[in-house]
């Protein structure tokens, strides 16, 4: 990233980041990756109150919800890739909603190894509950869009999001064992 302080000529050459060595952002990618982030905090902070206060559920819980309601049975490790989380959080994550009846574990058929997981009637009823609410805040994103915006922001936000896929999985990534107490 550039030095925003003035005097400390940002805008002039791009600085180079002494941990790799790659070129910093200018100022449009600067503003555009602030204004990313910003917007998708905002949203993610209004989802998540809207959330716990109609379902009592995070948003993490609510993306493997509607992932397994839209897809239906899928393995720990699917679940994990597809909404961008660590095994061990999904773990945890699941676990509660296991324990609130929303969702049931259990071997999998095809692969003695993956632990399947299913949305259970209570988990599709708390969604069908969420989904309005859910829409409302998600409308605070899209209403100030035209169609062509739309258009455009699906096609941009299409490429980021595959570019960024394209790299492998957190779930492919070697688990880190600490070291053993000496």
């Amino acid at each position: 990233m550039t030095d925003p302080r003035p005097g400390t000529g940002a805008g002039d050459v791009p600085a180079r980041d002494s941990v790799d060595d790659a070129p910093a952002l200018d100022a449009v990618q600067l503003n555009t990756y602030f204004a990313l982030m910003e917007a998708v905090s905002l949203l993610q902070h209004r989802l998540e109150q809207q959330l716990r206060a109609e379902g009592g559920i995070s948003y993490v819980q609510f993306q493997l919800l509607a992932r397994l309601n839209a897809r239906g049975p899928l393995t720990m490790t699917d679940l994990a890739d597809g909404v961008v989380y660590s095994r061990s959080g999904l773990t945890y994550q699941a676990g509660l909603l296991e324990k609130a009846g929303l969702i049931t574990r259990g071997p999998s058929a095809e692969d003695e190894r993956a632990t399947l997981v299913t949305i259970t009637d209570d988990g599709r009823a708390l969604l069908g509950r969420v989904f309005p609410g859910h829409i409302e805040v998600t409308r605070l994103l899209l209403d100030p869009l035209s169609d062509q915006d739309l258009d455009h922001l699906r096609d941009i936000m299409s490429r980021v999001r595959d570019h960024m896929r394209a790299q492998p999985p957190r779930s492919a990534a070697p688990r880190k064992r600490r070291p053993a107490p000496a």
